[in-house]
């Protein structure tokens, strides 16, 4: 599986040639830092300081590289289809190889720092519910209006909470059809190819 990357990528990676491999390889190390805390200014001005450019240029040239260590470390492709996608670059064949190394070293660590990045959902635990009907009111005499209450019961971290809905019933068959039709586009075989590639 090849990455693809956007201009806009490719326009932050064009930084990396123009620089000697240690300042590559130290972006690497920056890139790693971002992912675990986030962005710090002060290590962009520093460095934009020492290699005589601007502190914009050096943001984009770290995100382009932790954008493309992140993607490729989330669909764990194969070295050669990471060498692949950085070929269309148009870098040296050094500078690739380092990128290489690059991804090869961290890519277990990113991927366990995306994974404790991802937000925890609460599960489904029980579900009750009520059709409430009103059949008239003083207004009108006759009438029918159906409304579904739900109480959906969630778990999380052992922790269980309720959350009550109340939606009428057209509005409840379109949300089912929604949801079986999600469910049916997870059989497909571009899903499946998905899914394995993110485990």
């Amino acid at each position: 599986m090849l990455l693809e990357l956007s201009e806009e990528h490719r326009e932050h990676l064009s930084f990396l040639p123009k620089v000697d491999y240690a300042v590559v390889a130290e972006f690497g190390r920056i890139a790693l830092e971002f992912l675990r805390k986030g962005s710090n200014p002060k290590v962009y001005e520093g460095a934009a300081r020492k290699l005589n450019v601007s502190s914009n240029t050096v943001q984009h040239g770290v995100e382009g590289l932790t954008y493309l260590l992140t993607e490729s470390s989330k669909l764990m492709i194969s070295e050669l289809d990471f060498q692949d996608s950085v070929l269309v670059l148009g870098f040296s064949e050094d500078l690739n190889k380092l990128l290489l190394q690059l991804y090869l070293d961290h890519r277990k660590e990113i991927r366990t720092i995306l994974s404790e990045l991802a937000p925890v959902f609460p599960s489904y635990h029980n579900l009750e519910w009520r059709l409430d009907v009103q059949l008239a009111s003083r207004c009108l005499r006759q009438q029918i209006k159906p409304a579904m209450t739900l109480k959906l019961h969630l778990s999380q971290d052992g922790e269980h909470s309720n959350q009550v809905l109340q939606t009428d019933p057209a509005t409840l068959l379109h949300l089912i059809q929604q949801l079986e039709q999600a469910l049916g586009e997870m059989k497909t075989n571009h899903c499946r190819r998905i899914v394995r590639n993110i485990k």
